[in-house]
């Protein structure tokens, strides 16, 4: 009886190192949540909230670090990928078009590549591709600890900030240039 209470103690203890205290990662204001199931969801005004801090290694260039805060003031189009994701290589040319066609007016595409353990494969990705936009290298998918409830098991799936960084829309299946343009472009004319 006694190692019964000894060990759901122990248990207890155990559980409550995991609770969040004050040492939790900031995630801003944005907590996600797709009613009735929606893969596409937009955000105007109000809605809009930020998000926290996403950050990781650059997937080309080996102990740099990249994120959000390198793209201050821009528009950022988020994007999680795999180079085992099939869908992804339709989706990743369409979003080298959303680069060319609307980084000089302020826009950013970065990619996330997650679950990928061999690094060499989603390097082999970007550069058949001719892809020039940056990538996380985030295996485990650690540097997306700021959104909030978001489902980083989606792949492909894009997120659009604004030049705040508030979720403007977000796409939980794969998209063509066309799909997100006219709202990139109405955010980039924002000031």
């Amino acid at each position: 009886m006694i190692r019964r209470v000894i060990a759901a103690t122990a248990a207890c203890l155990a559980l409550a190192g995991c609770s969040v205290g004050t040492d939790e990662v900031p995630t801003g204001d944005f907590s996600f949540v797709a009613p009735d199931g929606k893969v596409e969801l937009t955000y105007e005004g109000a809605e809009r909230k930020t998000i926290g801090q996403v950050s990781g290694e650059s997937l080309m260039e080996e102990g740099k670090q990249i994120g959000l805060s390198d793209f201050t003031g821009k528009v950022v189009v988020l994007n999680l990928w795999g180079a085992w994701c099939p869908p992804c290589r339709n989706e990743a040319p369409e979003l080298q078009k959303v680069q060319d066609q609307t980084g000089p007016s302020g826009v950013q595409v970065l990619g996330i590549d997650l679950r990928d353990n061999i690094r060499s494969a989603p390097q082999d990705f970007v550069r058949d591709r001719k892809l020039t936009f940056p990538s996380i290298y985030d295996t485990p998918g650690r540097s997306l600890l700021g959104l909030k409830g978001y489902p980083r098991s989606v792949v492909p799936s894009t997120i659009v900030l604004d030049r705040q960084h508030r979720v403007a829309a977000i796409y939980l299946r794969e998209i063509l240039a066309a799909d997100i343009l006219p709202l990139v472009r109405r955010l980039a004319a924002e000031r």
